[in-house]
């Protein structure tokens, strides 16, 4: 079945090629370095212990920092090899990671799941061991990593029933892929069932809580947060929306909901973060052609009382942007993506509304909407109404978010056991 699938992929190969190229017209780093999706990299000339950590965008990464953060701190002799699949993962990469590790850092985009691009790949850099976060499965990848005695581990694990559907069609193929793998930490006890449904074996999967739970806002990020509240708020000290990791389909709904909401705060500021930077300008156009006033983060100026809507089209200040709204929405919820993170919007007691899909993290969406921390809007019309009950009434609004807060504070320590995990793979390695 192996053979099979990577003659599939032989033949899907120049169509995933080109639609590299394609969306390349909008976000030109996609049609660099693909030399490093053809496994064709330089080789390692040191002989250090080389932790490898797949993350394939930006919330993987994001959620990787603090664990590589902890590793290289307790084991400096450790070199690191950080890939990604996107261009916004491998800015994060740079970004955040480069900084720390400096020469300890490795950075490509991951090879294309074949083994003409994936022994090469491996030859040159002589990991020690692999660590993927999240659920970002191939098969020639962990049975290559298997031959070569390079162990894989999948943290931070989560596997919604409509994925374990999928990989059910193909029951002996699944298996074995998932017999590949060393170890897996699932996020939550519902997900190692489904692994173990798929058959991994027991003995290798353990629950161990979702990692971006272990959130640290420490006093530099509060600050900086509290100073852009005053920038955006100014002498009027005008309420702030944030609608945050918008899609396509998303940004009409969150406009329309704007424009319900004025009527009630006629100078409430909305904050609009689309996810993909490819979409900043369309956005800003969407908000223009609708009569209101846009001014650009990137343009380095500070909202005025006349400006309506502030274009977050910056990469990297998402957190502190929490920090300084009043409520929050977090996209990929209003069209079938799946959601993204709301637990940062969570940690900073920021009341937080989603649309209805949220399969990418449905047990943290279902804690805080239990907790009373988060609502769900299905519209343009129910979204106005749950941010007009928050924003009309201050104990209300804070009484939210500090329930959603609790739900943040309960859940960490995931990344400690996690730490605890790769360690207890990795001994021997500073030998």
């Amino acid at each position: 079945m192996l053979t099979l699938y990577s003659w599939f992929f032989r033949i899907a190969l120049p169509f995933v090629l080109f639609r590299l190229w394609w969306r390349g017209r909008r976000q030109p780093a996609y049609r660099k370095r693909l030399r490093e999706r053809l496994g064709q990299v330089p080789g390692r000339l040191s002989r250090a212990p080389l932790m490898w950590v797949h993350a394939v965008s930006v919330g993987e990464t994001l959620a990787a920092i603090p664990v590589i953060d902890r590793l290289a701190a307790r084991h400096p002799r450790w070199q690191w090899l950080v890939t990604t699949s996107t261009p916004t993962g491998s800015e994060r990469v740079r970004e955040a990671l480069r900084p720390v590790l400096g020469g300890r850092l490795l950075h490509y985009y991951l090879p294309y799941d074949l083994p003409e691009y994936l022994v090469p790949f491996l030859k040159a850099l002589r990991p020690s061991m692999l660590v993927i976060v999240e659920t970002e499965l191939w098969p020639n990848l962990l049975r290559l990593c298997r031959k070569q005695s390079i162990p894989s581990l999948l943290v931070n694990a989560r596997l919604s029933e409509k994925s374990a559907r999928g990989y059910g069609r193909f029951p002996g193929f699944t298996r074995a892929m998932l017999r590949d793998l060393e170890r897996v930490v699932a996020q939550y006890p519902m997900d190692a069932e489904r692994f173990l449904s798929l058959g991994l074996p027991k003995e290798r999967i353990v629950a161990g809580g979702n990692i971006k739970f272990d959130l640290d806002i420490d006093l530099g990020l509060a600050s900086e947060a509290q100073v852009l509240s005053h920038q955006w708020r100014g002498f009027a000290n005008r309420k702030v929306w944030l609608a945050a990791s918008t899609h396509d389909g998303e940004d009409g709904i969150i406009l329309d909901a704007f424009s319900i909401l004025q009527r009630a705060f006629a100078d409430l500021l909305l904050v609009l973060v689309p996810r993909h930077p490819q979409r900043f300008s369309s956005v800003a156009q969407l908000c223009r052609a609708r009569g209101l006033r846009v001014v650009r983060r990137s343009e380095g100026s500070a909202p005025v009382a006349r400006d309506q809507v502030l274009l977050g089209d910056t990469m990297g200040e998402l957190l502190r942007f929490y920090g300084a709204c009043d409520v929050a929405f977090v996209g990929g919820s209003l069209v079938p993506v799946g959601g993204h993170n709301m637990i940062e919007p969570a940690a900073w007691g920021v009341p937080v509304v989603c649309g209805p899909f949220l399969h990418n993290f449905a047990t943290v969406s279902q804690l805080l909407v239990e907790a009373g921390g988060m609502a769900i809007a299905r519209d343009a019309e129910s979204l106005a109404r749950q941010l007009r009950a928050w924003l009309e009434s201050d104990t209300r609004r804070k009484g939210a978010g500090q329930r959603g807060r609790r739900v943040a504070e309960a859940n960490k320590g995931a990344l400690q056991r996690l730490l605890d995990e790769i360690e207890g793979l990795a001994a021997g390695l500073d030998r």
